[in-house]
């Protein structure tokens, strides 16, 4: 799928911030026939299914209100199947990083178990 400039820089920025705050990068765009996980990271016995969500500043919806209901159940889908492939060890969680980009620059949000 390809998901275009901004999102790709706002997966890279998601990613790049992750990895500073201790979480090792497990998947990128990671795909099934249920939906997509743009990022699949660890962080000690926690296994953090991460939905990015980029936006340019001003924008009418934010990115963490862009994750409706119907979004979090394919998410939540594909996570399953990720999860029971070999990482049932792993505490799962459901993160939702918000980039808000700008012409100063970008604003990344971390939002930790953003939903069940």
């Amino acid at each position: 799928m390809n998901i275009g400039a901004t999102g790709e820089k706002g997966e890279r920025l998601a990613a790049r911030h992750l990895r500073r705050r201790g979480y090792r990068i497990l998947e990128r765009n990671y795909q099934t026939r249920f939906g997509e996980i743009d990022l699949i990271a660890r962080k000690g016995g926690v296994l953090v299914f991460v939905e990015v969500k980029t936006r340019a500043d001003g924008a009418p919806v934010s990115g963490r209100d862009a994750v409706d209901a119907a979004k979090q159940a394919r998410v939540r889908t594909a996570a399953l199947q990720y999860w029971q492939a070999g990482h049932a060890d792993l505490q799962p969680r459901f993160d939702v990083v918000e980039v808000v980009l700008s012409s100063g620059g970008a604003r990344v949000e971390h939002i930790e178990n953003a939903f069940a």
